[in-house]
């Protein structure tokens, strides 16, 4: 039998209501050091997930107003949880196929009662299989997309020169 998540997961965890704005939430995960948070309900149901990538793509990105925006416009809806008596691999699992970081752990009626993170996997499991499936989940698709270049343009990279060495700014002795 496996580590189960309520042995590892973070237990209470900071929560917001939809209709907390933006900003507010932006402060809440400033102040919690975490990238998301759960969007709850009157009564702690949760009806979604806020990250900081949200913020920055569906606020900033599109000129929202912070203050004004609740964060039940931009969050996550269609959340995947898990249970608190669910396995550690098949937290990993999850994570890996959903590409997600953090995952919120209900119980009964969607109630939120923790949140597990890659962190908290990678602390739990030191074995090689484990960070290979954390590894999976922050797997990211190959090569840069730079916005406003030119896809037909070659690319103009510079490679940095080594610093000169003194012997080989020196002139080579002469020979006889």
């Amino acid at each position: 039998m496996g580590t189960k998540i309520s042995e590892v997961m973070s237990q209470r965890p900071r929560a917001v209501t939809a209709q907390t704005s933006v900003r507010e939430a932006a402060r809440l995960m400033d102040e919690e050091d975490v990238g998301s948070l759960p969007v709850v309900d009157d009564g702690e149901r949760l009806i979604g997930i806020v990250t900081d990538r949200d913020v920055a793509v569906r606020v900033v990105g599109r000129g929202l107003d912070a203050d004004a925006t609740p964060v039940v416009e931009v969050a996550t809806r269609d959340v995947a949880a898990l249970t608190p008596d669910h396995d550690l691999d098949d937290a990993l699992r999850l994570m890996a196929r959903e590409q997600v970081r953090r995952v919120p752990i209900v119980v009964r009626e969607n109630q939120l009662v923790g949140m597990l993170a890659q962190a908290d996997v990678a602390n739990a499991g030191k074995d090689k299989a484990t960070g290979e499936l954390v590894e999976a989940i922050s797997q990211a698709p190959g090569g840069p997309r730079v916005a406003g270049s030119d896809p037909n343009a070659t690319p103009q990279a510079r490679q940095a020169e080594p610093p000169a060495r003194e012997e080989q700014a020196a002139e080579p002795p002469s020979r006889p």
